[in-house]
């Protein structure tokens, strides 16, 4: 049993805790510096942010996701192509989305066939076998979706939006997956989206919903399930390419929603992400559930099968005695994590920082190495976030350096 380690990059271009800026020339090759050595140094997937649209211009909106947010929160809004030129500069190192939104970019249908494109020129040589994880969700700001339709439609769906959203990402998701398979889709063979009280986080808003339905629809009582208007409309089609070697797709669903963990996996193998600050019961009962639900075609579940997304400040810094650098490290992670919430909400809640901290690793390699292994379980698969609100390219790469050559030995044993 070992931990196995990938790398998150998140190539966000907003102010560090220093207050500076890169570029999005400087961004780029920062990023690309960091992907060549964490191949070198032998992480398992790079997993990178996407995301999509100006941060900046979106506070003009008249309804902002993040108002408060300097800068841009990604600069990655084409995967695909940061994917290829990922793979043109390693040797071993798979390559992931972390996370894909289907509901922007043209929406599923559109993503189904850039996948297909992709792996089938990325599996042109019969000796490729590093893997593209396709990490996908309904994208976590809501805004880069909007201008591809995905806005209520009438009263009801205003009413119901917060709960409808992911019922239309459910939706987009079986399009997505059944044509990734190869099949040939209609929306008439899609589910069909039917809004029940089970769907609400209380009564009161689905009765709000309900009466929504009544002025809008005519009713002459509070009806007990609410069809939805199918979102994508289109006769049969068929994503080409098609020939492609599907060995080297690997899909991991970004959402906590139980139901649709086990709906996805109705139709293909699709593996489960998960943040560091999951309690720990929902990872085991994510564990349990996908142990029985996981789509046969890809074996039996394991738990690295669950990335987990965890910060790493780690201190390994010449010059300073262990005690020195365990205190730098807490220093720089509360000093991160408050421009993170700062940039977020508008405001430093140190209780929020200090629940982060509780959910980093932090310290001098030893510290850190004692953290992992009391926090985590050995079969698990972290996703280490090194470049969070940090600009400083070389420290960046250093802290890197020192977790992969002294923390994952220590961690695994010597291995």
């Amino acid at each position: 049993m070992r931990l196995r380690f990938d790398v998150f990059f998140s190539i966000s271009q907003t102010p560090d805790t220093s207050g500076y800026t890169p570029s999005e020339r400087e961004m780029f090759s920062n990023f690309f510096d960091q992907v060549e050595l964490a191949d070198e140094l032998g992480f398992g997937v790079g997993w990178v942010a996407q995301a999509h649209l100006s941060t900046e211009i979106q506070k003009r909106n008249s309804k902002p996701v993040v108002p408060h947010y300097p800068g841009e929160v990604g600069l990655c809004t084409d995967f695909f192509q940061i994917a290829r030129e990922m793979f043109a500069r390693t040797n071993r190192m798979d390559v992931g989305s972390a996370v894909m939104s289907i509901l922007a970019s043209g929406g599923p249908i559109a993503q189904a066939e850039r996948v297909g494109s992709f792996l089938a020129l990325h599996g042109l040589d019969p000796g490729e076998s590093r893997r593209l994880h396709i990490g996908f969700s309904a994208g976590r700001f809501e805004f880069m979706a909007r201008p591809y339709g995905i806005v209520p439609r009438d009263a009801v769906e205003e009413e119901a939006w917060p709960a409808l959203r992911g019922q239309i990402f459910a939706e987009a998701s079986e399009i997505f997956l059944r044509l990734l398979r190869g099949e040939v889709v209609s929306s008439e063979n899609i589910r069909p989206t039917i809004l029940t009280q089970d769907h609400f986080r209380s009564n009161e808003d689905w009765e709000m919903v309900q009466q929504a339905a009544v002025s809008d629809r005519g009713l002459n009582s509070l009806p007990e399930s609410i069809e939805i208007e199918r979102r994508y409309k289109f006769e049969e089609i068929k994503t080409i390419p098609q020939d492609w070697r599907r060995e080297l797709l690997n899909l991991v669903l970004g959402s906590h929603d139980s139901a649709l963990q086990v709906e996805v996996n109705k139709h293909l193998p699709v593996q489960v992400f998960n943040l560091s600050i999951t309690p720990p019961h929902v990872i085991e009962q994510t564990h349990e559930r996908m142990s029985e639900s996981y789509h046969p075609d890809g074996g039996d579940w394991t738990r690295s099968m669950m990335p987990r997304t965890i910060m790493v400040f780690v201190n390994d810094e010449e010059g300073l005695t262990p005690e020195q650098q365990d205190r730098a490290a807490m220093q720089e992670a509360k000093a991160a994590l408050g421009t993170y919430w700062s940039a977020l909400e508008g405001t430093i809640d140190p209780s929020k920082i200090e629940k982060a901290t509780d959910n980093a690793v932090i310290g001098n390699v030893e510290t850190v190495s004692q953290q992992i292994i009391e926090r985590f379980h050995p079969e698990d698969r972290l996703m280490c976030w090194f470049d969070f609100f940090n600009h400083d390219s070389e420290r960046v790469m250093r802290n890197m350096t020192a977790f992969m050559t002294k923390v994952a030995p220590q961690v695994n044993g010597g291995e």
